[in-house]
């Protein structure tokens, strides 16, 4: 497939991302422009997706960006990579719960590489990470689909700072708490960007 990797190593606004991918989202439809995977890191801030509610913030002094995004209240920050994608379906299977399976399948193989298991839950979308008997998120998965192309991405916890979640109801999930891989397995995840991009080629080829 002919997809564009692009990795940032200094922090990326999160609205310069997002007007990055809506751009290549329209050149991409106009078929002047090729898919897209982006590897990079945000400063600290919470987003909310178009299925958030008011009740699912806890600490209403922080800022908060409503997005376009599926999803709910999430906080991305330092310590976090943030895989984005423009990925055009059209040239590949039509079928979001399909694509959502890729980026399931492509955290859980890069995380098992570390001898960390995870699972995806149809109820709760994300991957967790079962840490003796509570489920903990350890990544989150927000998409967005027009016209066929896919955009957004997912996050994986690495070593970022966990309190900032009090501030919210994670992904509108009240049962369950979140977890980072520094928390489950101390060891050294600098080739995690490589891994996930190149498993999720691999999956998106299948």
């Amino acid at each position: 497939m002919n997809i564009e990797i692009k990795k940032s190593k200094k922090p990326i606004k999160y609205s310069d991302a997002i007007k990055f991918m809506e751009s290549r989202l329209i050149d991409i439809n106009q078929k002047s422009s090729k898919d897209l995977i982006w590897i990079l890191e945000h400063e600290d801030i919470y987003t909310a997706g178009t299925s958030y509610k008011d009740d699912e913030i806890i600490d209403k002094n922080i800022n908060i960006l409503k997005t376009n995004r599926g999803g709910k209240i999430t906080y991305h920050g330092p310590g976090q990579l943030v895989c984005y994608f423009v990925i055009d379906l059209n040239k590949r299977k039509k079928d979001i719960r399909n694509f959502i399976s890729i980026i399931e399948k492509t955290i859980i193989k890069t995380l098992k590489s570390y001898n960390i298991d995870t699972f995806a839950d149809k109820k709760n979308i994300g991957i967790w990470y079962n840490d003796k008997g509570k489920e903990k998120k350890v990544a989150a998965i927000g998409v967005r689909v027009s016209k066929w192309i896919a955009y957004h991405g997912f996050s994986i916890n690495i070593n970022n700072d966990l309190s900032k979640y009090n501030a919210i109801i994670p992904c509108g999930i009240r049962n369950k708490g979140v977890t980072s891989l520094k928390k489950i397995s101390d060891q050294n995840y600098k080739d995690l960007d490589q891994k996930i991009v190149k498993n999720f080629i691999s999956n998106l080829e299948v």
